[in-house]
């Protein structure tokens, strides 16, 4: 297992990804289900190093976004210095594996080469069984909010529960 940046060859496995993640979303939680991403949106992820893969072998297993600001969704929380860890989707070929477990590992490290105090996510909607599993993981789980201004965000902000979840590396 190797963790680095996408890069523009990988373009199209990220679309077809992101894909097969909207479709899981529309079964597992159908109101609050991933807008299609524009193309220019992904290639400046890439040119900016914030858009990360987990390889193995030659494979994508695994594909999310960092960013070290997040302002109209985490308001005035954004302030803390914090990396944001935005969609994550596994390769169905790599199900079970944990991913998000060895993401926030990732984070950590991350995060502390960057001095970053906070692993920050949230996900839209409800969904009880995702909650736990990021618990799970080591976040603490924030509660649920509706955003103060989503204009500009992708579809799926919009008048969304949006659940928030982070992880204090100075606890």
């Amino acid at each position: 297992m190797k963790i680095e940046n996408s890069s523009l060859e990988d373009v199209s496995m990220i679309f077809e990804l992101y894909k097969i993640g909207t479709e899981y979303q529309k079964v597992k939680c159908p109101a609050n289900v991933w807008p299609e991403f524009e193309k220019e949106l992904v290639l400046t992820e890439i040119s900016e190093k914030r858009q990360w893969k987990i390889m193995i072998g030659s494979e994508i297993a695994c594909i999310w976004v960092t960013a070290f600001s997040d302002p109209q969704i985490w308001e005035e929380k954004n302030i803390d210095p914090s990396v944001y860890i935005h969609r994550i989707v596994t390769n169905p070929k790599f199900k079970g594996q944990k991913f998000v477990e060895k993401i926030v590992e990732w984070a950590s490290g991350y995060a502390s080469e960057n001095q970053k105090q906070f692993i920050r996510m949230d996900t839209c909607g409800n969904n009880i069984s995702l909650i736990n599993y990021y618990k799970t993981c080591g976040f603490n789980f924030l509660g649920i909010h509706k955003l103060k201004n989503p204009d500009g965000l992708p579809a799926h902000y919009i008048d969304a529960e949006v659940c928030f979840f982070e992880i204090d590396l100075m606890t």
